[in-house]
């Protein structure tokens, strides 16, 4: 099965931005639809951005308020977050995940493999 691996977390203050990245070893040859999400302290887990298999087409959580912006790059099996603009109710574990569709979901429910997450903390 497909290991998807997050990293690009780390510490900011209000108003920086991040790349958070993703790499998922044959997720493309297996056209699977990627999705990120976030789990805030205390809060359940929210989706944010998905993305069809192919990058051709992509949709978005209301929390990312025109912020957020996911890609992939197929040639190298990853996939990206990049978050401009952040503000402190953004510090949360952030997840990228796969689904066997080739649509990146709003549903977690849907997504069959799941990374182990990586810490954005934003300071105010």
């Amino acid at each position: 099965q497909v290991q998807p691996v997050e990293s690009g977390g780390g510490l900011v203050q209000a108003g920086d931005s991040l790349r958070l990245s993703c790499i998922a070893p044959g997720s493309t040859d297996k056209m699977y639809g990627a999705g990120w999400f976030r789990q805030r302290p205390e809060k359940e887990r929210e989706f944010l951005a998905g993305i069809h298999w192919s990058g051709d087409s992509a949709h978005y959580g209301a929390s990312t308020r025109g912020r957020f912006t996911i890609t992939r790059d197929n040639k190298k099996d990853t996939i990206f977050l990049q978050m401009n603009n952040l503000e402190p109710d953004d510090s949360a574990i952030y997840y990228c995940a796969l689904t066997t569709g080739a649509i990146g979901t709003r549903s977690a429910n849907m997504y069959s493999f799941w990374g182990q997450g990586t810490q954005v903390t934003v300071e105010p």
